[in-house]
């Protein structure tokens, strides 16, 4: 009867791991973390801009009198950033709902690994804290610009001149954090701020 060779080959983890392909080159790397907070800083700063300035615009149209946009503009100030904090924290609070229930269901709720686990979850009340205060950071601006310009027209145009330049801003600083074109980001932001200012007027 024949024997049959059983032969164990026995590789060495220092041949499988090779140090040189963990390491990432500067076009891989990934924005998707930083765009997450990214996202809710930019929008809630654009949307306090454009939202307050449109707001303090149209008022503007309909009664000519500089201190009625400015507490039309407070105003707005006051009820955007509690919208966008409520709105922020109840969807971030369902996104976290949803994330621990599939971490259940994949048994990866375990002793070594849940302290490390928890810190990567999104947290509702600092997403709430942040786009209320970009939303708030926004709304101030066309705030101030009215405030030192006594004439109706002119308190106008300083808005819609400080809006413009600001939006200018934000298109850069999301291009370059997001890693997307300047160009086409800052006319993207501009374009569609100035039709809903159009519009309010």
């Amino acid at each position: 009867m024949a024997t049959k060779k059983i032969v164990f080959s026995i590789t060495n983890p220092k041949e499988q791991f090779d140090p040189k392909q963990c390491k990432s080159s500067p076009e891989d790397t990934n924005y998707s973390q930083g765009g997450q907070w990214l996202r809710a800083a930019v929008m809630g700063a654009n949307d306090g801009l454009v939202s307050v300035a449109s707001l303090m615009i149209g008022v503007g149209a309909v009664k000519q009198d500089v201190n009625a946009m400015i507490l039309s503009g407070f105003a707005g100030l006051v009820a955007g950033a509690c919208s966008m904090a409520i709105g922020e924290f109840v969807s971030v609070y369902s996104q976290l709902n949803i994330e621990v229930a599939q971490m259940k269901r994949n048994n990866n709720m375990v002793e070594n690994q849940e302290e490390k686990g928890t810190e990567q979850l999104p947290n509702p009340m600092q997403a709430a804290l942040t786009s209320a205060l970009a939303f708030s950071i926004g709304a101030i601006i066309p705030l101030l610009a009215a405030s030192f310009i006594g004439d109706h027209n002119a308190g106008l145009g300083v808005v819609v001149a400080a809006v413009t330049l600001v939006l200018v801003i934000f298109g850069w600083i999301g291009s370059v954090l997001g890693g997307t074109p300047v160009v086409k980001s800052c006319v993207r932001i501009l374009l569609g701020s100035l039709i809903a200012m159009a519009i309010a007027f």
